[in-house]
């Protein structure tokens, strides 16, 4: 298994290098009056597939197949992670590239790995604008137009920006986890890209405006040419993504976030007449990313149609809730992985991305998120459920996930000091627990340090979600300091716990992968099929509606007729090949289920009793649990945890740095581990802020 992972990351890295190196090539003269030419003569011989068959093969076909590939390293992958406590020994070299770069600026806390991939896009960009520009400025002397070639070439370099600006979004993607990302940490590379695409893309529009203005050519904004580029659709899509774009800049987003939700939604708009605009052989360039996200996104909207059943809501003074569902015991996650939820009572288009706190095998048949009430969405929610009234009331739930990490890479370290502010303890709540199971699996787990900062005693209450219900296991090794900012002394407050169980409804149902336990390899046939039939239907397409207008006539087909066609089809197909694959799994996990229930008598989905609760109603909760970690706190009030003391004394130990909370907390953790004053700090950032 080992080796072939290992071959399938060689063949993926040789695969994309070459798909690079036809990006480095294109601005050169070698690649536009030598290969080209042959491409495009090729390509006007081909009465199936057209102009697009050699774009489809030669930037389309390489990412799908490295897709497909990644979707069988990741399933490797899970089948082999009880091999990984281990992965690898001290990498110095590779260690030093991983540290903190910068942590401050408008880039955030990024490594030196970062740093360095970031240069090279930037230097793949310069390069190309510069080379288009010295090989077309040698006929043109005057500046109009010269303005026209430069503008032309801006959005040409642009749409290198586009072409990645979907990978990171995808949050089911199979590409990530062959960089060791998940869709959380990329959040900021699509950023990074959306503002250098927005920039080309707005220069390369106010460049055609001057320039036509200067020709006193202004009427070619209201061009909409048959045959070739739509002026009219480019207009429409550059307004769709400067909305976009002005709603993206955090001043804005965080004061009007439902602004920003519901304005991202023309990314369709932006990509439709985008490619209205250059025409689907030219759109080819960008389309895998955006084929595999709107695959991603497909998925999502099937799994969003499903009703969860929520068992119980336990609601803590510190304006704090744990969600707790039913879980269908195939559904496996790793820690500090995520899920979307929606409630249509409190809002029926916002989404809202939670910490598993639960763990996939120590608590089989339950799935749990802790939400801190932090904003409009999570107090209206708060509120709902104190109310009386909520145990009478049916709460509909819809998840999207979870998604996370391929493996627990923090297992590798002698020692995890874990830093956390606030609400940010909740991703280190399923690392606590994946820690307890695997320690009474008899297995090998690094020492823990968990420090945690809170502004008054009532969020000390965190504490008690550390442990599940089930179970008062703990660790050994394991030592939590929590300081408590605002307060000076204890207060003598009794914290009170209080639990509504729901009543099940008929049209709940527990949580599963949306494609099953086996969703990678399902992943990988879905992209397979609904690419193929896609190539097929269009296949047809050209050769028999479209080809006997270009190939037998003067006449030549509409390009944007052309190009609605092939978006219908590639929509069309992977409404086919998901559907059909969504059906499939859901019927056989429902006759696995009618199977257990004949076997055992009893439903599979997690009850109330199961979770330790008898009665259906409000109740006061123990903190049975919690007793069992009284021995390992140690509270200090009326100051903050003095972290560079804390960190710096570890010597001579292989230290794993997790930091999760406000964001100065975080660059102060990350300035520490990237000063280099102890190289034996490995320092991991775990943010969900957009």
């Amino acid at each position: 298994m080992r080796v072939l992972s290992l071959a399938i990351r060689v063949l993926v890295f040789i695969l994309f290098v070459g798909w690079l190196f036809i990006w480095f090539m294109m601005p050169t003269n070698t690649y536009r009056h030598r290969w080209l030419p042959k491409i495009q003569d090729k390509s006007r011989h081909s009465s199936y597939f057209g102009s697009e068959g050699t774009s489809l093969l030669m930037y389309t076909f390489p990412i799908l197949f490295i897709a497909v590939l990644g979707c069988v390293y990741v399933h490797i992958e899970r089948r082999c992670k009880e091999q990984n406590v281990k992965i690898r020994g001290n990498d110095n070299g590779l260690a030093m590239w991983k540290r903190p770069g910068f942590v401050k600026g408008p880039l955030g806390i990024v490594s030196w790995t970062e740093l360095a991939l970031l240069a090279m896009f930037v230097a793949l960009l310069v390069w190309s604008f510069a080379t288009y520009l010295n090989n077309s400025y040698h006929n043109e002397n005057e500046w109009e137009s010269r303005l026209g070639t430069a503008a032309y070439w801006l959005g040409v370099v642009g749409n290198i920006c586009l072409v990645f600006l979907f990978f990171p979004v995808a949050r089911g993607s199979s590409l990530l986890p062959l960089l060791g990302l998940t869709s959380e940490s990329s959040i900021k590379y699509h950023i990074w890209l959306g503002h250098m695409t927005m920039a080309f893309f707005s220069a390369h529009g106010i460049g055609f405006v001057v320039y036509w203005a200067a020709t006193h050519d202004l009427s070619q904004m209201l061009e909409w040419a048959k045959t070739d580029v739509s002026n009219v659709a480019g207009e429409v899509s550059l307004v769709c993504g400067l909305i976009i774009w002005a709603t993206t800049f955090p001043s804005v987003r965080r004061k009007f976030f439902e602004l920003f939700l519901y304005t991202h939604h023309l990314y369709i708009l932006f990509i439709v007449f985008f490619i209205f605009h250059v025409g689907i052989s030219y759109a080819c360039i960008m389309l895998p990313g955006f084929y595999l996200f709107l695959l991603d996104r497909y998925l999502r909207f099937l799994q969003s149609r499903r009703r969860v059943r929520l068992l119980s809501a336990r609601l803590l003074p510190c304006n704090t809730l744990e969600l707790n569902f039913s879980k269908h015991p195939g559904l496996k996650y790793t820690p500090t992985s995520t899920l979307f939820l929606n409630i249509p009572c409190i809002s029926k288009l916002q989404w809202h991305p939670f910490t598993v706190t639960s763990h996939a095998d120590l608590e089989p048949e339950t799935l749990s998120v802790v939400i801190k009430c932090e904003g409009t969405w999570s107090t209206k929610l708060y509120q709902t459920l104190s109310s009386p009234s909520a145990i009478d009331n049916h709460l509909q739930v819809s998840l999207e996930g979870p998604y996370g990490p391929v493996s627990t890479s923090f297992l590798q370290f002698d020692s995890l000091i874990m830093i956390s502010g606030g609400s940010g303890i909740t991703p280190f709540i399923s690392i606590i627990r994946h820690l307890i199971h695997n320690s009474n699996s008899h297995q090998q787990i690094p020492k823990l340090l968990l420090i945690s900062a809170f502004k008054n005693s009532s969020e000390l209450t965190f504490l008690h979600l550390l442990l599940p219900l089930s179970g008062a296991n703990t660790l050994e090794n394991f030592q939590i300091e929590a300081y408590v900012t605002r307060d000076k002394s204890p207060k003598d407050e009794n914290p009170q716990f209080r639990t509504v169980i729901f009543k099940p409804h008929e049209g709940d149902s527990p949580a599963t992968a949306i494609l099953g336990p086996n969703g990678w390899l399902w992943l990988a046939g879905i992209i397979c099929s609904s690419f193929g039939i896609f190539l097929a239907l269009m296949g047809i397409v050209t050769r028999y509606y479209i080809y006997p207008i270009d190939g037998n006539s003067n006449d030549v087909f509409n390009l944007s007729l052309r190009s609605f066609l092939h978006m219908l089809g590639l929509c069309l197909c992977i409404v086919i090949a998901a559907t059909a694959a969504v059906i499939w799994n859901k019927r056989k996990l429902a006759k696995e289920g009618r199977q257990i229930q004949n076997v055992e008598g009893t439903t599979p989905n997690a009850s109330p009793s199961a979770m330790g609760f008898d009665n259906v109603g409000e109740m006061e909760l123990e903190s049975v649990p919690f007793e069992a970690l009284a021995q390992s706190v140690h509270v200090y009030y009326g100051e903050r945890p003095n972290l560079p003391r804390i960190l710096l004394e570890r010597k001579g130990e292989n230290v794993g740095v997790l930091a999760s909370g406000p964001k100065k907390m975080r660059q102060e953790v990350a300035a520490i581990c990237g000063s280099g004053l102890a190289p034996n700090l490995h320092f991991q950032s775990i943010s969900f802020t957009w």
